[in-house]
């Protein structure tokens, strides 16, 4: 993954690899759409700037006008500003433009289905809006300093658990449901199963916040150092645990005051996962 002036915020380790959406032959890349409602009006160019902190705050200066252009329900969840590349890189359209950054920088975000918002003679804003809402935004660019003809220029979007259910599952995020039935967004909550490429495919990983519990079945991060306590298929729910209301397909989370392991709930019964006492970013 190549990247420029890019900050990430997500709760989701390196062991997570998004994917585009596989529909077999690919769709394409820019649809016709329908306007939306209130269409970004602000400038096509903002300058970027680097902010040295790895929450949200460091998206918005990132992302320059692609993020202002996001319609979110909760905070931003990706931003990044130019990168560099030859004169064979860049494209003859806006189109070709937006296709080199799919095809440079792989981006964790839907790689079709966007539509162009508003055109200037340098620069076009594409979307991939959710019931005419923008979650995902990208500002191309035509030979701009160091990127020549046209290209990717500033890139942002919202939470995973703001796009379609079969987008969020092909980028590889569970997304949980809270008490009220609200998608949960992933910054806060979310699952995923362990890697094939590192033979971590029997365990499974859930982060909340900062916290990354792990389902060992077979103890291969007890074996490894990197869980200190053992998962246990059967447990005792504790007095002191507490429903967060958190649950997707039958797993409910519950948690005591020290959230030092996380208490899933199913229909066969308690499962204990233990903290991970350091990470397991897998690469």
């Amino acid at each position: 993954m190549r990247r420029g002036l890019v900050a990430v915020a997500m709760a989701v380790p390196v062991a997570l690899a998004a994917v585009g959406c596989d529909d077999g032959a690919r769709a394409p890349v820019v649809v016709e759409g329908t306007p939306p409602a209130t269409p970004y009006r602000g400038p096509l160019y903002v300058p970027t700037r680097f902010v040295d902190d790895s929450g949200p705050r460091a998206l918005r200066p990132a992302s320059g006008a692609a993020g202002r252009a996001l319609e979110c329900d909760g905070q931003m969840f990706e931003g990044g500003g130019p990168d560099g590349w030859s004169r064979s890189d860049g494209g003859d359209t806006p189109e070709d433009g937006l296709r080199l950054y799919f095809d440079m920088f792989e981006p964790g975000q839907p790689d079709h289905g966007y539509r162009a918002e508003r055109t200037e003679s340098d620069r076009v804003l594409y979307s991939f809006d959710v019931k005419g809402r923008t979650k995902v935004a990208v500002v191309v660019a035509k030979d701009q300093k160091d990127r020549p003809g046209w290209g990717p220029e500033t890139n942002a979007a919202c939470d995973p658990a703001e796009l379609p259910g079969r987008w969020a599952a092909a980028l590889g995020y569970e997304v949980w449901t809270d008490r009220a039935g609200e998608r949960v967004p992933v910054r806060r909550l979310s699952s995923y199963p362990g890697p094939e490429h590192c033979d971590w495919q029997s365990a499974h990983f859930l982060t909340l916040g900062e916290r990354t519990y792990v389902r060992d079945p077979e103890g291969v991060f007890r074996r490894d150092g990197l869980i200190d306590a053992r998962y246990r298929q059967r447990a005792r729910m504790p007095a002191d645990a507490r429903d967060t209301g958190y649950h997707r397909r039958g797993r409910h989370l519950w948690l005591t005051a020290d959230r030092d392991t996380a208490y899933v709930r199913t229909s066969a019964g308690v499962e204990a996962w233990p903290r991970a006492s350091r990470g397991v970013a897998c690469k």
